[in-house]
């Protein structure tokens, strides 16, 4: 069963999409799993695999469309600095509303897994569990070297229009708060660290040995200060859930299982 809905913010609405239902499950298998999608997502672009996590898993699923992105309202001006932060705050906390959420386990991707860090460290009573997948927790230099070449590329012709089938007019918008903040000298001393150190909650950080935006010492960092663990996934980039998405599967559910969410 999908459900879209959408959840309120002073700012403007958010597109939310929903796999399964919180009823008539287990105690455990009742939480959701909420997606954070990375810096040009949005729901659509996760395709099929909140569908597949949802039947692996055995939770409910939950994504959205964090303002500005995919179908929720443009955003009004600039990202802030602390937009990775802000985000658990903002976005995230009108989605559990509009929902009913109380507990979750949070899933990020890319710059949604610093957003689910954030979100742990600072609602710990509301996050069961954090799963990381290709996080960045500080601005390394592949990193930025990485956004250089995406910005250059796309200013090849049609890739605009490829963006923009999944955002709209707010293409430029999306494509220019990925490259001009992550590229811009009021961001370079960013890091996850405090929020690391102050997640309680159990964290799996996945990562791509390939990964274009960022190499293991993002996943050592991220477990090394959440107490959390990590899995390096040979012969992927920085799409793990497109690329191998059952490499992605197995440990998770594994993850799932150990803290008694399997």
């Amino acid at each position: 069963m999908i459900q879209d809905s959408y959840a309120d913010m002073a700012e403007g609405r958010l597109f939310v999409r929903l796999w399964g239902d919180f009823k008539g499950r287990p105690k455990g298998r009742a939480l959701p799993i909420v997606l954070l999608h990375d810096s040009l997502g949005s729901v659509e672009l996760w395709r099929d695999f909140p569908a597949v996590l949802a039947e692996a898993a055995g939770h409910p699923v939950v994504a959205y469309d964090r303002l500005g992105f995919g179908k929720s309202d443009p955003y009004p001006g600039r990202l802030p600095a602390d937009f990775v932060r802000r985000e658990g705050r903002t976005g995230l906390a009108a989605v559990r509303a509009a929902l009913g959420i109380d507990r979750m386990i949070l899933f990020g991707h890319s710059v949604g897994g610093g957003m689910s860090v954030c979100a742990a460290a600072a609602f710990p009573d509301g996050v069961a569990a954090v799963i990381t997948e290709s996080a960045q927790a500080f601005v390394e230099d592949r990193t930025t070297a990485g956004i250089r070449e995406a910005k250059t590329g796309f200013q090849a012709p049609g890739q605009m229009d490829r963006l923009a089938r999944y955002h709209g007019d707010k293409a430029q918008w999306v494509l220019d708060a990925w490259t001009e903040t992550w590229l811009s000298p009021e961001f370079a001393d960013w890091t996850l660290d405090e929020d690391l150190r102050a997640v309680r909650c159990p964290l799996l950080a996945l990562h791509g040995d390939r990964d274009e935006y960022g190499s293991r010492l993002h996943p050592e960092r991220i477990a090394g200060l959440s107490g959390g663990t990590f899995e390096i996934l040979e012969g992927c980039g920085h799409l793990p859930h497109r690329e191998m998405p059952a490499r992605v599967l197995q440990p998770v559910a594994r993850f799932l299982e150990a803290i008694g969410q399997g």
